[in-house]
């Protein structure tokens, strides 16, 4: 079976990177960007990260950082892949010589298969909505918009207003790598709920199932 990963993003407490270890997830993100209502200041980062097991990654948010934030935020989280969804250029992701992935939005004209080429050296990319504030605003874009699995040479995360609810959906039409949840599985911005993230893993997994059995 065709195994979609999860990622929790936007995580702020020790029991929420616990829960989301628990559940399932493959990875946990941590906002470094100062103005986001999820953002982790860098002091707090290790402790946050500290308890994950192996093959459950600890991924970095970054969005128009400073060399500096970056290196002060890597002190703490020396094994993160990092994230980038500001304005970043194919040469400044890719200049720390270390595992990164960039985040795509979704804007009219984009095109995806152009961005893989133009982004060679990330490991994936995330196509996300665009809105105000670089993520989390728990909207969709249109997944029609998306290259068919079979054009695309890189592997595709998809974010933007995921929920249990479409999650299925979602994975049905674009059949992505792995899927990115922070707004949809929170009651508030950077407080998840246990049963929010256990009902998405939960359709991820009958969404796979179903793709299965087609």
């Amino acid at each position: 079976m065709s195994i979609t990963r999860v990622k929790f993003c936007g995580m702020t407490r020790a029991r929420d990177v616990e829960a989301a270890v628990e559940i399932g997830a493959s990875a946990v993100g941590f906002v470094c960007y100062p103005p986001s209502p999820r953002f982790v200041p860098p002091e707090s980062l290790r402790d946050l990260a500290q308890g994950l097991p192996p093959f459950v990654t600890p991924v970095l948010l970054f969005v128009n950082a400073t060399d500096e934030n970056i290196e002060r935020a890597l002190q703490h989280v020396p094994n993160a892949l990092l994230q980038f969804h500001g304005d970043e250029t194919a040469a400044q992701c890719a200049q720390r010589a270390r595992p990164y992935m960039r985040a795509i939005r979704m804007e009219d004209g984009v095109d995806l298969l152009d961005c893989e080429r133009q982004y060679a050296t990330s490991i994936g990319l995330l196509a996300d909505t665009p809105v105000e504030g670089y993520g989390g605003g728990g909207r969709n874009f249109d997944w029609a918009r998306v290259p068919p699995a079979s054009a695309r040479t890189k592997p595709l995360v998809l974010a933007g207003g995921l929920t249990a609810a479409n999650v299925g959906l979602a994975i049905a039409a674009v059949r992505p790598f792995a899927v990115d949840v922070s707004s949809g599985i929170e009651t508030s911005p950077g407080i998840k709920s246990v049963e929010k993230m256990s009902q998405f893993f939960a359709a991820v997994r009958a969404a796979d199932l179903a793709q299965e059995a087609r």
